[in-house]
């Protein structure tokens, strides 16, 4: 009997400590989501800050005190932040092979932020993978794909990829080819793809429309149009046109091949 009340007694200390963890890792959890999301919009409220640095400082904010909150929970169970450091010290070695790819994603977000080849918002494509940039914080980077689908990139391997970014700059040049039959007018056919391009007031008159006959195809002579737009109209823009076309097309008589086959009987 002494002995179970010595060791309830004994456990009665550690209970104590474990629930005063508890509530400090809680309360630190929270803490740690309001300042972050606190740094975020005061940041990102300022219009001459974009929002990709916004968020990145408040992932910085959240993980520092989290780890100042680990050392807080350390403390209460007795292990002093000297002794912590110490030990540290001792694992550095460990630790940094165990967490190489994670330490190469924190240093490929420094690295992101520091010459932002993307910003959030922005229309990237990724080492083959393309999305809207959602979120980039110390260790990763959100895509979002137009059906809405979430992709998480390491930094590390968005800062090693090829990075292609079609919202850099604010115009894009929309390419359309056009395939006539061999027995229409290309001039004709020239001047209605022209005639619509002109039409539409999404599209810029500097650089001004650029049409050419690009090929001599199996079945059709191919009409290249290309023509400048804002960004932002870019997708809406090309589809539009393409159908615009296809319908001046029909109306004054020009013809858009399409392979067919054709049997001979003996």
């Amino acid at each position: 009997m002494d002995q179970l009340i010595e060791q309830a007694g004994a456990l009665g200390p550690l209970m104590i400590a474990t629930a005063k963890a508890l509530v400090v890792l809680i309360i630190g959890w929270m803490v740690a989501g309001f300042v972050s999301r606190t740094v975020r919009k005061r940041v990102n409220a300022k219009p001459e800050i974009d929002n990709t640095l916004g968020n990145f400082a408040a992932s910085i904010v959240r993980w520092v005190i989290l780890l100042m909150v680990l050392v807080a929970v350390l403390s209460i169970f007795g292990i002093e932040a000297t002794s912590l450091v110490a030990m540290m010290g001792a694992a550095t070695l460990a630790i940094g092979l165990a967490l190489q790819g994670t330490l190469s994603d924190l240093a490929a977000g420094f690295m992101l932020i520091l010459f932002r080849p993307y910003k959030l918002g922005q229309y990237v494509d990724i080492g083959g993978t393309a999305g809207t940039v959602k979120d980039l914080n110390l260790f990763v980077t959100e895509l979002v794909t137009p059906d809405n689908v979430q992709i998480i990139i390491p930094n590390g391997q968005a800062w090693g990829a090829i990075i292609t970014n079609y919202s850099a700059h604010d115009t894009r040049r929309v390419d359309l080819v056009f395939g006539i039959d061999y027995g229409d007018n290309s001039d004709k056919a020239m001047e209605i793809i022209l005639a619509e391009a002109k039409a539409d007031s999404r599209v810029l008159t500097d650089p001004e429309p650029w049409l050419r006959v690009t090929n001599l195809g199996d079945s059709s002579v191919d009409i290249t149009a290309r023509v400048w737009c804002s960004a932002a109209d870019y997708w809406d823009l090309r589809f539009d046109l393409t159908k615009a076309v296809k319908e001046a097309f029909d109306r004054d008589g020009i013809s858009i091949p399409y392979p067919h086959t054709v049997m001979v009987q003996p």
